[in-house]
């Protein structure tokens, strides 16, 4: 009798605690600053092409990527706004982009798979890179092409990215 009354307390302190619990709100590490985006532009430099995509915005934030071609390849990606109108916006997009942009690099494509979970990212980010990639004249080499649209998320009430959280289905 007296275990149970311990095991109960304890379950019920925990319980509190973990209602409670509020995580530290997550920073965001980008290239520029996440409230100002840049338009969509190229340049060139001998034979390096840079080029910024357009903003692609959704009920989560603003997605930017800047891509950089180099002897006829896809070099480097890199994220210059993610998605932040809430800190679970920023943690999924932080999660994901880096999984993004070692697709992109692998298949020389924006035309990848979405990270599960992370569906509206996912979506922003290669739409805002087909966009970069398009202004640059650059074709993957399977000839495969994302979609420019910024995605929309139906059901869930719009506040799970079009997933369950970073590591449910979707």
């Amino acid at each position: 009798m007296r275990r149970s009354v311990i095991v109960l307390t304890a379950t019920a302190t925990g319980l509190a605690l973990v209602l409670t619990f509020r995580p530290k709100e997550a920073t965001v590490a980008v290239a520029s600053s996440a409230t100002t985006s840049q338009q969509a532009t190229v340049s060139q430099s001998g034979t390096s092409t840079v080029a910024t995509g357009a903003p692609v915005t959704t009920q989560f934030g603003t997605t930017q990527v800047r891509v950089t071609i180099s002897g006829g390849k896809i070099t480097e990606v890199e994220a210059i706004q993610i998605n932040s109108n809430e800190p679970q916006s920023i943690q999924i997009s932080q999660a994901a982009v880096p999984t993004l942009r070692q697709e992109v690099l692998t298949k020389q494509s924006a035309s990848v798979d979405s990270v599960s979970g992370a569906t509206v990212t996912s979506g922003s980010y290669t739409a805002s890179l087909q966009s970069a990639l398009d202004k640059a004249g650059f074709k993957a080499p399977d000839g495969s092409t994302a979609s420019t649209q910024a995605p929309v998320v139906q059901g869930h009430g719009g506040r799970d990215h079009g997933g369950f959280g970073l590591f449910g289905g979707g």
